[in-house]
């Protein structure tokens, strides 16, 4: 017999994919879940029950996620081997689908025009304040201050976690180079690869390591950082 089911049909069978972004959270879940309604096509990457980064069409990141939720149905699936160095989502996935729920009740009740109004408190991760001042700029998608242990400053996700150790890693490699070749410890470094850029700059107490999305220019993005430090002092 054939039934008629509204809503999202997926590899969890009676969940919504509200459920299942809830239930992966609990779980910790490190993957991706893929989405399709119509001719729409979506991505939702997850590390350690976070959502870190989405992808619809053209839209990517929040606005990706929130225009997902408004779908009256579709189908998902769930990929634990696809994984996104890209980090476009800064905010806690309860408070993503909380906002995604009020955006759609607001249209369902023709109350649109206040989206821009937002909620009255934003709980946004905790961060540096020059970190926070550089994830502002287009082409970063994650910056950590960090101690010279590898210890990120004011910042518990596992975005910071992954994006330290990355950069401690690559400031004890420079230092060990500087000194085999007689040009002392690392003062910034680069990296660029395929899928992946990294950037590093030392001070007297603190590394910053800075993930940058692999496709832009380096040169460009270094002048807009250097802004962003005087204008943080």
């Amino acid at each position: 017999m054939s039934h008629n089911v509204s809503g999202f049909k997926g590899a969890v069978a009676g969940l919504s994919l509200t459920d299942v972004i809830q239930l992966k959270g609990h779980n910790k879940y490190t993957g991706a879940i893929s989405v399709e309604y119509g001719e729409s096509q979506g991505t939702i990457y997850f590390v350690d029950g976070e959502i870190i980064h989405a992808e619809l069409g053209d839209e990517i990141g929040e606005q990706a996620i929130y225009e997902i939720i408004k779908w009256p149905g579709g189908t998902f699936n769930i990929h634990p081997e696809k994984t996104s160095n890209v980090c476009t989502i800064h905010y806690r996935t309860d408070f993503l689908l909380l906002e995604a729920l009020r955006r759609l009740d607001e249209e369902n009740a023709g109350g649109a025009a206040n989206k821009s109004a937002g909620p009255s408190v934003t709980p946004r991760r905790t961060m540096s304040k020059i970190a926070a001042r550089l994830q502002e700029i287009n082409n970063i998608t994650y910056a950590v201050l960090l101690d010279k242990q590898g210890s990120p400053v004011q910042d518990s996700s596992i975005e910071a976690v992954a994006l330290a150790a990355k950069g401690v890693f690559l400031a004890k490699t420079g230092n060990s180079v500087g000194e085999l070749m007689g040009l002392g410890e690392i003062r910034a470094a680069a990296v660029h690869t395929s899928n992946y850029n990294l950037l590093l700059y030392d001070s007297k107490q603190h590394y910053l390591s800075i993930a940058v999305k692999p496709d832009c220019n380096l040169d460009g993005v270094e002048a807009e950082i250097k802004a962003a430090f005087v204008a943080t002092k």
